[in-house]
């Protein structure tokens, strides 16, 4: 658990000038009434509000609302009254603590009708004072990031109701960041399968090409250099949730999905956006229809930003996004852009919209409505801005996400409406398939018998069911032809790492990929909804990797020595080949080795002379570089054991495990591991946190070896 003056130090991080006082009273407070009340994990109960304000620091809030994260369960779940907070610590800070109650006890994942009442309770809420939800969806990302402790029918309940009403809150007043990490991990809890498989495919994918991201962050440095652009650069694999959404959007397989890497380009001015979109545009070819100005003609919630999609290395499509720093605070921090400090004082930032304002007009529009259906339909066409609600013409509602076109409202409809499509109707005239319905309007479907979906629809809808059901009707009608080019694609494959396609093997494939037989398997082959190579990668995973070069003498691994100088990495950081490293140079013991950001660094920025500009020699590294990995794992039998087995099966040798906290529950234990480099160790962490007995796992890096 944090303790005071290092939760004092965060606030100061920011606001220099906070009041001291304050913070340590209501820890204070807060810590005696709290005391003897344990949750789930074991853990004293108020390391969970004290969690909580740690997170609003990141936010950079105010001393009220920090305050109020710590007393924020003190009515609710202790012997202390709305009269005696109001008393110590004054009426603001009482109705911010009373109305996360009332919003605590709050039942937002019951039936709709009840569910619409609470909607309306909680933007009243919210229109009231802003920190209220701020608090509220701080306190529901800890209870996530601790939900393992939980019982498993109410794991289930809670991640649906985030997954329903928090994210998307989070998203629509611009907390990017928030709404997926609560995403993320309400499915982790909804669907582990789904979320393991994914991660697991990334570790496939990083064995195959290696850091894509590292080595196209370098591309984009090189190409902004040249035109003398400053800017940050910023790579990323996306959140599993998020692939996970387009995968069922758009009923493909990870194989076949683009631009599951997001890069950002974070400038100086608005002319070195347009200035660095220019220079990405030079250098790697644009995907049509895929480039966005949100900077000339920004989101109602403020947000700015260019995007666009192009064909990187090795044609693989990545989205870069482009914008200026301000920009940027407010594209993740949306509704906390408004509680950034410099030097004590408060600052604007000239690009944040105040949600508050929408938050107020919502439940204007609708504080008199008798109706809570649709009370609570328009709040979400509000929330949800990238869906559209259309109506059929018995005024039903059918929801498409942006940019669905008549034929994705036919197939959501029935799919052999659908099928049969050979027009349609907007508000009573006309339209061509392809065009891009939008909120409100009423779509009549018409329809022919004999109709079949012609191969064009594919490219016109955006949904997965449309595309799925289309592609079902075009491989029937195309099957046996699909069926005999995939046996040809099965057998060249196979024959390539010296297999032979038979029968069994094919069956055995198709039962992989949960098909029902292999005519199936052979006619997704054949219409390229499966690559032979993946099948026989999913068959032979060994065979079908590829030869690596030669090991790097290890005593020679960094480059920017003298000849007859030695190095030493630090063990405080733990650099391992792939990082960025400078060396500090030490009388009788040669050179150690740091990682670029590591806060020991610090103690040597009087002593420049000592620094000396390294880097990792290019190739493959021996598996020899300890690295220290924290992980907190469920105490159950076997479950160390397994995570064992997951480390030897990346091939990483464990040198040393050592346990540091023992629950009923739980436990947390430091493991050292021998890797190759970052690749290595990122494919090492992810396999480990795919497993379901793990509830978190970080590297561990500290000025000392061992806590």
């Amino acid at each position: 658990m944090i303790d005071v003056e290092d939760l004092i130090s965060l606030v100061r991080n920011y606001n220099p000038r906070t009041n001291e006082d304050l913070i340590r009273r209501a820890y204070d407070y807060g810590l005696r009434m709290h005391e003897g009340q344990f949750r789930y994990s074991g853990e004293p109960y108020f390391s969970h509000p004290v969690a909580v304000a740690a997170i609003l620091t990141e936010m950079q809030l105010d001393d009220a609302t920090i305050v109020t994260a710590l007393l924020h369960d003190t009515i609710e779940d202790t012997r202390s009254t709305y009269t005696e907070v109001t008393r110590e610590f004054g009426a603001d800070i009482a109705e911010l603590v009373d109305g996360v109650t009332k919003l605590t006890n709050l039942q937002l994942s019951s039936t709709e009708t009840k569910q619409a009442e609470n909607f309306r309770k909680l933007f009243m809420a919210m229109s009231k004072d802003l920190r209220v939800i701020l608090v509220k969806l701080a306190d529901r990302l800890h209870n996530m990031r601790t939900i393992k402790a939980m019982r498993p029918d109410k794991q289930a309940k809670k991640a649906r109701e985030t997954m329903e009403i928090y994210a998307p809150l989070a998203g629509r007043m611009g907390m990017q960041w928030m709404r997926e990490e609560l995403e993320d991990l309400a499915f982790r809890v909804l669907n582990p399968e789904g979320r393991n498989s994914i991660l697991r495919r990334f570790i496939t994918l990083q064995r195959e090409t290696g850091d894509v991201v590292h080595k196209i962050t370098n591309d984009i440095r090189t190409e902004l250099d040249n035109e003398g652009i400053e800017a940050d650069v910023f790579g990323r694999a996306k959140k599993p949730y998020s692939i996970w959404r387009k995968m069922e959007a758009k009923k493909q397989g990870f194989s076949r999905l683009s631009d599951i890497y997001g890069f950002r380009i974070i400038t100086h001015s608005d002319q070195d956006c347009y200035r660095a979109l220019g220079a990405i545009h030079s250098r790697w070819r644009a995907v049509p229809g895929r480039f966005k100005d949100y900077i000339s003609q920004p989101k109602t919630n403020g947000y700015r930003s260019l995007h666009t999609t192009v064909s990187g290395r090795d044609g693989k499509r990545v989205e870069v996004q482009i914008r200026t720093r301000q920009m940027h605070e407010v594209a993740e921090a949306g509704v906390a852009a408004h509680w950034s400090y410099r030097d004590g004082e408060r600052v604007e930032n000239p690009f944040a919209v105040d949600p508050a304002r929408w938050i107020a007009s919502l439940t204007e529009r609708f504080e008199n409505a008798d109706d809570h259906d649709e009370f609570l339909e328009h709040v979400k066409l509000e929330m949800y801005a990238d869906q559209v609600f259309c109506f059929t013409p018995k005024g039903d509602v059918v929801k498409l996400p942006r940019g669905g076109t008549p034929l994705d409202f036919a197939y959501a409809i029935h799919t052999r409406i659908g099928d049969s499509c050979v027009g349609a109707k907007v508000d009573g005239i006309r339209v061509p398939l392809w065009t891009r319905l939008k909120n409100g309007q009423s779509v009549d479907i018409i329809t022919a018998e004999g109709q079949r979906p012609q191969s064009t629809w594919v490219d016109i809808v955006v949904t997965g069911r449309a595309k799925a059901a289309i592609r079902k009707s075009l491989r029937e009608a195309d099957r046996d032809r699909y069926i005999k080019l995939g046996s040809e694609l099965a057998r060249v494959a196979f024959e390539h790492v010296g297999k032979r396609a038979t029968d069994k093997a094919l069956r055995i494939a198709a039962k992989a990929y949960g098909l029902p037989d292999t005519g199936e398997l052979l006619a997704r082959l054949g219409s390229a909804e499966l690559s032979a190579r993946a099948v026989v990668e999913r068959l032979y995973p060994e065979l079908a990797k590829t030869h690596h070069d030669d090991e790097i003498d290890s005593r020679r691994a960094v480059a920017g020595l003298a000849a007859e100088e030695t190095f030493e990495r630090a063990q405080c950081c733990q650099p391992v080949p792939g990082e960025r490293i400078v060396g500090i140079t030490y009388r009788g013991q040669g050179v150690i080795v740091h990682s670029i950001d590591c806060p020991a660094l610090e103690e040597f920025e009087e002593t420049p002379d000592r620094w000396i500009d390294l880097h990792w020699h290019e190739g493959r590294h021996a598996a020899i570089h300890n690295v220290t990995i924290n992980l907190a794992l469920g105490n159950d039998w076997g479950a160390l054991g397994r995570i064992c087995t997951v480390i030897g099966e990346q091939k990483a040798n464990i040198s040393d495990l050592h346990f540091v906290d023992r629950k009923p529950d739980y436990y947390r234990l430091l493991i050292d591991v021998d890797v190759r480099d970052a690749e290595h160790l990122h494919a090492v962490m992810t396999a480990i946190e795919a497993e379901s007995d793990v509830a978190s796992t970080d590297r561990y890096r500290g000025l000392e070896r061992k806590p």
